[in-house]
């Protein structure tokens, strides 16, 4: 029998708001915007500034949208930035020893 696979191209597991927005990363966003909000209050507290908090607050519920929604690769910001600390954390230091085949009094050398 000669029969096909269909995989379906774009398909999203989850309902969105907007394009790589959904409920997740609304979540993330408002913990994000959340945390923006108590720097604009401590600008506030210091500077008395309307203009300055308000664009503290607007400039950070922007930023925290743009930094979760997902691009076409379905990666965001945070995911890109959690994954190279992964990365980070996971790499491991061996140090290499390392003898002279050659030598009677078995010289060890140790690189690092």
């Amino acid at each position: 029998m000669d029969e096909k696979l269909y995989i379906p191209m774009g398909v999203k597991p989850e309902a969105e708001f907007f394009r790589g927005f959904g409920k997740k990363q609304m979540a993330q966003a408002s913990v994000g915007s959340l945390a923006c909000g108590i720097i604009a209050c401590l600008l506030w507290f210091i500077t008395h500034s309307i203009s300055t908090t308000t664009i503290a607050v607007l400039t950070g519920i922007a930023g925290s949208i743009m930094m979760t929604a997902k691009d076409q690769s379905n990666l965001s910001v945070v995911d890109q930035l959690r994954n190279m600390v992964r990365f980070a954390r996971s790499q491991k230091v061996y140090s290499y020893e390392y003898g002279d085949e050659w030598a009677m009094g078995g010289n060890k050398w140790r690189l690092q």
